[in-house]
């Protein structure tokens, strides 16, 4: 999940001075402003069948309300390999879209109130823009504070009312053919899942039928949100908060995963040993050693039993949490275990307690233990995996992504949030890492981080 927000940039005067000299912010408000993004054209891309009349109402599932970010957004960047006219492109990402929307039909509608969309097929917010440089020339050295730009709704993002679209979408047509592919659909209809899977839907790739979470986890009034928004402002805090990426290839995470074995740990993934080095990473830099508290998001599909099917529109997600509240000292693998842990007891049981007669005594119980937790001064940490999601498989006809970013948070009220993401050659993790700016000086300084990851590398280095 992510909610993100910018500051306006500090006007610069003279820049006659040589660029050895220039701060490193001044360097990339300069790429910044001399990038531009012109949109060229706004349509609405409606259904290519009609909604029947028993569907026009989509209500959203109880495990919606868990969501606080209005949008998770995601740009998908694209080369011109095989020299594609645009127009071509144009037109069958347009002709493809329809087909999609008759099958996910609630992101064509507008928002009813804050448990149901009205599903009204007036279609997607599809905006058109060009770019005045050349792809390659913006990944060699990406400035993620201007991927902003691609983007259909520019931060910072605005709540949703009645009456809002679901779905937005923007199509960035670089001076070289290339394309960035820019969304900002509901979170509180779609996780990251599902967002895959409207993607692969849109592609192409798969055929997917209609499976929605309202049916699982219905929803009759709204105390999971307010319940959840409780826990969710023990999190958040003031600061300078920025984004950098932490990325490990495959060589650093064999080399973390072999860090981590012991005879508690077992052939541990990719994300609990890059979830757990950073969290050690990060408890280590603090000046102000509390407690600590990592939380991931977990996807309750797989962990239910029998699992669930991956298309079921909605946001079927839970947190799991991790504390340490011994030295901050502790080991890699101890760390490992922890996170292994809490999110192992998020298994075919609780998935069914979740469903069950029990369940608002558990998901109280569960949020305001996370919430008093932070309360007490512990420092938390965020976590959510967009990993073997399969956004590099998405191939539109034109070719697959060379790069899938999320986007930078400029902002002074925020939380600690880390967004794991695959690199292209997917043995690899992005880490999107976002923390008050003091923090983060501690974290870019830790010179066991450095051993393993490189930061904000361009994302054409192999």
């Amino acid at each position: 999940m992510l909610g993100i927000c910018y500051v306006s940039p500090v006007y610069i005067g003279s820049l006659h001075c040589s660029p050895l000299f220039l701060h490193e912010e001044t360097l990339n408000f300069i790429k910044t402003t001399m990038m531009k993004v012109q949109v060229i054209s706004r349509e609405s891309i409606k259904p290519s069948s009609p909604t029947p009349n028993h569907l026009k109402n989509f209500n959203l599932s109880l495990l919606d309300q868990l969501i606080p970010a209005p949008y998770a957004p995601i740009v998908l960047f694209y080369p011109n390999l095989d020299d594609v006219k645009v127009h071509e492109k144009s037109a069958l990402l347009k002709k493809s879209l329809t087909k999609t929307l008759s099958s996910f039909y609630p992101l064509a509608g507008r928002f009813k109130d804050e448990l149901s969309i009205d599903c009204n097929d007036q279609g997607v917010n599809y905006v058109t823009t060009k770019v005045n440089c050349h792809l390659m020339e913006f990944l060699n050295e990406p400035n993620l504070e201007s991927i902003g730009q691609f983007l259909p709704c520019q931060p910072p993002f605005k709540e949703l009312a009645a009456g809002d679209c679901v779905t937005n979408i923007q199509i960035n047509v670089f001076k070289c053919g290339g394309i960035a592919i820019g969304l900002c659909i509901a979170h509180k209809v779609l996780d990251g899942t599902v967002l895959s899977t409207f993607l692969k839907n849109w592609a192409g790739l798969i055929q997917c039928p209609n499976v929605m979470a309202n049916y699982l986890f219905p929803a009759e009034d709204l105390w999971l949100r307010d319940t959840s928004m409780t826990m969710w402002s023990s999190m958040f805090k003031k600061g300078n908060f920025v984004t950098k990426r932490f990325v490990f290839n495959a060589p650093a995470i064999e080399n973390l995963k072999a860090m981590s074995t012991n005879s508690h740990v077992k052939y541990p993934t990719k994300v609990e040993v890059v979830s757990s080095f950073i969290w050690k990473c990060s408890i280590a830099s603090n000046k102000r050693p509390n407690n600590s508290l990592l939380t991931h998001i977990v996807n309750l599909r797989k962990r239910a039993s029998p699992a669930l099917p991956e298309n079921i529109l909605g946001n079927l997600l839970w947190l799991s949490s991790a504390k340490n509240t011994e030295k901050p000292e502790m080991e890699l693998p101890d760390l490992v275990n922890q996170v292994r842990k809490s999110i192992s007891r998020i298994d075919g049981d609780y998935v069914q307690r979740l469903r069950g007669d029990e369940r608002c005594n558990l998901m109280r119980l569960s949020l305001k233990e996370i919430g008093d937790f932070c309360t007490k001064g512990a420092n938390h940490y965020g976590f959510s995996s967009w990993c073997k999601f399969g956004f590099y498989d998405i191939d539109f006809g034109f070719g697959k992504p060379i790069w899938v970013s999320s986007i930078s948070s400029r902002c002074s009220f925020f939380m600690n949030l880390i967004i794991l993401m695959e690199t292209r050659c997917v043995d690899g993790i992005e880490a999107w890492v976002t923390l008050d700016e003091e923090e983060m000086n501690m974290l870019v300084g830790n010179q066991e981080l450095l051993a393993l990851a490189c930061i904000d590398p361009s994302p054409l280095s192999k």
